[in-house]
């Protein structure tokens, strides 16, 4: 009898193999694809992941672009008096799984093994992390690279490339589609353009421009909708504006949003849902994270990372319901550094 034949577990109906199969914790996917070629196609196949979605046995974790360790502690010990860093920062992608309280980190892209593309994006799309754009983190040139990270193989792979280099952009994920919108050119020109990303196909496609330019814009997906929020245009610098822009992926249309946003504020990884649908700032939420502040919804609870004060110490949470009350998490040594950016993947 061939392997295609065989039961997934002996002994026992597909079915009710499946569902056994279908509560193995994330982490142990890559073990486990091993035993055979039907569980390998099992357990990187969408249908898997979907089925595990839809009976309640994914979780979702932050993905956190962090000051790696020995960075960190360079830092911690420049301090106001003393003279900081001269080495270029270097960054990592921590896991945090807010269920288990377990912190780890992910392997570094094979094309940067001594730290990401500073000011990379991150987005999730099917239970993997999508790693977008930034600086080459020695030449400090723009890149278009696309990473992929699968947590099944525990491994990455290189996408096509962005179809145009951009920095601090917006992005979001909805479908399986990774949105990309704003930020600015290699010439420092704020950009009104946005791409679509399918991640299973590895293919961009246009989308409709937006009402304006948006550089240091920030995404979020709110009712599976995609928003822009704030940025500023080229001529004006730094001087953020209190609008935003939404786009309906069923529709392809943008809508513009005014009075969405606190002007003159930077939205990055800054931006939160109140029960009232309003958008606020996470920098506003405690006197702790009011500097560097980092918020990533994971589902009915919120990780929030900052500082009281410019190059103090990381200070970390988790915020249970859309606008509580802050509570302290305990951190590993190896992850106390600055968080840039982040996002939920749900593996």
């Amino acid at each position: 009898m061939t392997e295609s034949f065989t039961e997934l577990i002996p002994g026992l109906p597909d079915d009710l193999a499946l569902e056994c199969l279908t509560r193995l914790h994330f982490s142990t996917h890559r073990v486990a694809a091993r035993v055979s070629r039907r569980w390998r196609r099992l357990f990187q196949s969408r249908d898997f992941y979907y089925h595990r979605k839809l009976t309640g046995h994914t979780r979702k974790v932050a993905c956190l672009v962090q000051l790696l360790p020995a960075q960190a502690e360079a830092q911690a010990q420049s301090g106001p008096d003393r003279p900081k860093p001269t080495s270029p920062p270097a960054y990592g992608v921590s896991i945090f799984d807010p269920v288990s309280g377990l912190w780890s980190r992910v392997d570094p892209v094979p094309k940067y093994p001594d730290g990401l593309p500073l000011f990379c994006q991150v987005a999730s799309s099917e239970g993997k992390l999508v790693v977008m754009g930034g600086w080459d983190p020695t030449s400090y040139d723009p890149v278009r690279d696309v990473f992929v990270y699968d947590f099944t193989t525990l491994t990455w792979w290189q996408g096509r490339d962005m179809p145009e280099a951009r920095s601090f952009f917006a992005a979001g994920e909805i479908s399986g589609r990774v949105f990309v919108a704003g930020g600015h050119d290699e010439s420092k020109n704020a950009l009104s353009s946005a791409w679509a990303y399918d991640v299973a196909a590895d293919e961009w496609a246009p989308l409709p421009r937006m009402s304006q330019e948006r550089d240091e814009c920030e995404g979020l997906v709110v009712r599976s909708e995609f928003w822009v929020v704030s940025g500023y245009r080229t001529e004006t610098q730094g001087g953020f504006e209190a609008s935003a822009e939404q786009y309906d992926a069923d529709a392809g249309e943008w809508r513009r949003v005014e009075d969405a946003w606190g002007a003159s504020r930077c939205p990055r990884s800054n931006v939160g849902v109140g029960k009232d649908g309003r958008l606020f700032c996470w920098a506003d939420s405690d006197l702790a994270v009011r500097v560097g502040s980092c918020g990533i919804k994971l589902g009915g609870r919120t990780y929030v990372s900052g500082s009281g004060c410019q190059g103090g110490s990381q200070e970390f949470f988790m915020v249970e319901g859309q606008s509580g009350k802050l509570r302290r998490i305990e951190v590993p040594d190896e992850f106390v550094g600055f968080v840039q950016s982040g996002c939920c993947v749900e593996v």
